[in-house]
């Protein structure tokens, strides 16, 4: 480029930030012009525009609720029940009829972190199941007794029993959101790349929203709602439960006068396009520049979600909150309904963040841990269905539940289960879900995912699907993504 045609340039971005000082929308509109120059200055396909908005083709659902226990919820002992772990319990898996599990070729299906898991699973004694189980409503969908509430729900889930991960260790839960192995890295969540392709339903709110304590640093921290690449625009704005805090750096504190930060913002954000100006293919400045504009809306717009007193009172007890081992999760899962009707379009919670692998890694005292960690959310989980129903809102929203991995069919420490990725579950139900629905099917041990196998990628799948996206058609230059990377619906579940 001469020196001439550098000049012409730098101008244009000058006379475009001039221009917007003072407007509010001007700094969103010169972002987007100088994303759109940064993007055309790459060695990018030609063909290449950045998405607008728009959905691929008709959309089921506008929003999306993504339910993710941390840890690793013992699939046996919720959605998938196998009674051959009562008949064969105290005999190693070699004792059994099921002898095959082990050397099942579908074992090497894994990149092992922890070195001696694989091996492990061979010497293990059959466990008992550790709850009882029945069919639940219209459909028999066979449940754990952990989840009286959601049983309750039955007919409207689809529940997929033929999950199957690679990573045998808690980067599986980074993995879940990516779709990649931890070891390969950091790459867009599924928010991410709905926030990406659709943006927001409201310019108040932010379009993907983060409930709950994220995963921990050991297992991918930020990166489990992080966009990567896509830019830090779009990674997922954690929110905290509480009208009078729910992100500190958005207010101002002690005795500000709204005019004041009016005239502060305003100011903070000439500056920033000023900069960008000078230094257009900083992501972070642009990503910075939208969220100081974003988080001041927000200061109006984000407590007034967190208000439950304008709901009546029969709702907090459809959600749990007249119950302190549910209380907490209930206002997180009230939150979520009362942003989606607000227009978020993604709204991602975490549960069992402690810092570590996740509350629900029960290698020990699995009865107790379980029993617990599902009296928690049983019913907040079960009072936002149900709620979402309704009001009308099920319909436009999809609901997914899920978790990194399984529990092993044996005994770990004597009273829990390891990590288990060669077969496990997860459900779904809202806009365009076929409820009272089971499909795929592990093996009677509950070992491996053996009918209708389903990898990770196939549930972000299936979310693009219903919310009218093309994910190939989201792709960024110079970041092709793997066949795996972008799954295949689970039409089986779909009405």
């Amino acid at each position: 480029m001469s020196m001439s045609e550098q000049f012409d340039r730098r101008s244009r971005r000058a006379f475009l930030a001039q221009s917007s000082l003072g407007f509010g929308l001007g700094g969103l509109a010169l972002t987007s012009l100088l994303h759109r120059d940064r993007i055309a200055r790459a060695d990018a396909d030609p063909a290449w525009t950045l998405p607008d908005g728009k959905p691929h083709f008709p959309p089921r659902v506008k929003n999306v609720i993504w339910l993710f226990m941390i840890g690793g919820t013992s699939h046996v002992e919720s959605f998938d029940p196998k009674p051959a772990l009562v008949r064969y319990a105290g005999k190693s898996i070699a004792e059994t009829p099921y002898a095959g599990a082990v050397t099942n070729p579908l074992s090497k299906n894994v990149r092992v972190i922890v070195a001696d898991q694989a091996n492990g699973h061979m010497r293990q004694i059959i466990y008992p199941l550790q709850v009882g189980y029945r069919k639940r409503g219209e459909s028999g969908i066979e449940m754990s007794d952990w989840w009286p509430c959601l049983s309750g729900c039955a007919d409207d889930l689809a529940v997929v029993r033929s999950m199957w991960t690679t990573d045998n260790d808690h980067g599986a839960q980074l993995q879940f959101h990516t779709g990649r192995h931890a070891l390969e890295g950091p790459f867009p969540t599924i928010g991410s790349w709905v926030h990406y392709g659709l943006g927001s339903l409201n310019d108040d709110l932010p379009a993907f929203v983060v409930l709950g304590n994220p995963i921990a640093d050991c297992c991918g921290g930020l990166g489990g709602h992080g966009a990567n690449y896509l830019g830090p625009e779009h990674d997922g704005v954690q929110l905290a439960v509480d009208p009078k805090n729910p992100l500190p750096f958005a207010s101002p504190g002690g005795d500000v006068y709204r005019e004041e930060q009016e005239g502060e913002s305003a100011l903070l954000g000439r500056l920033n396009r000023l900069s960008a100006v000078e230094h257009p293919e900083d992501q972070a400045l642009q990503a910075r520049i939208k969220s100081y504009e974003l988080a001041f809306r927000m200061q109006t717009a984000v407590p007034e979600v967190m208000r439950f007193g304008q709901e009546p009172r029969s709702t907090a007890s459809l959600y749990g909150l007249d119950r302190d081992a549910s209380r907490p999760f209930g206002e997180i899962c009230l939150t979520a309904r009362r942003l989606v009707e607000r227009g978020v379009r993604f709204v991602q919670i975490f549960h069992g963040s402690n810092g570590g692998a996740g509350a629900w890694d029960a290698h020990g005292g699995l009865r107790q841990n379980h029993a617990t960690m599902c009296a928690q959310v049983d019913q907040p989980i079960a009072g936002l269905l149900k709620d979402l129903k309704r009001r009308g809102l099920l319909d436009e929203t999809l609901v997914v539940w899920a978790t990194e991995f399984g529990r092993t069919p044996g005994a770990q420490g004597g009273d829990g289960r390891d990590h288990h990725p060669f077969g496990f579950s997860i459900w779904m139900a809202g806009g365009g879900v076929k409820g009272g629905t089971v499909h795929g099917a592990t093996d009677e041990l509950g070992f491996h995912a053996v009918e209708d196998r389903h990898y990770v990628t196939d549930v972000h799948a299936t979310v693009f699907q219903q919310l009218g996206l093309d994910p190939r058609r989201l792709e960024v230059p110079n970041h092709k993504r793997l066949e795996i990377d972008h799954g295949r619906p689970i039409s089986a579940i779909l009405a």
